[in-house]
């Protein structure tokens, strides 16, 4: 890791902020639960459309088609490309009003 200063003392790092966000994502075989990681300031989107092949998931839980866990992990990485839909978990309400 660096660690630069400019003259007026703010500095550089090429570590990379981000937060977790808590989302259910939809692959074509599973349903997954867990926080991806956005940067500061940025939107799930934002995230979902860099290029990078697999998209990392922490504190995950896979369920299968009936609702059952069958998988937990504490870190996974999943396929971009295998991706149908993510749903931001503040986002996903219950349709209550």
């Amino acid at each position: 890791m660096s660690i630069e200063f400019n003259e007026r003392g703010k500095y550089f790092t090429d570590i990379i902020s981000k937060v977790a966000v808590s989302a259910v994502i939809q692959t074509t075989t599973h349903r997954i639960e867990g926080a991806i990681h956005v940067r500061v300031d940025e939107r799930v989107k934002d995230e979902l459309d860099r290029p990078e092949a697999f998209l990392a998931v922490t504190d995950a839980k896979v369920f299968d088609a009936s609702g059952e866990v069958t998988h937990q992990a504490e870190f996974m990485t999943i396929s971009r490309a295998q991706i149908v839909w993510i749903i931001p978990a503040n986002d996903s309400g219950s349709g209550e009003k």
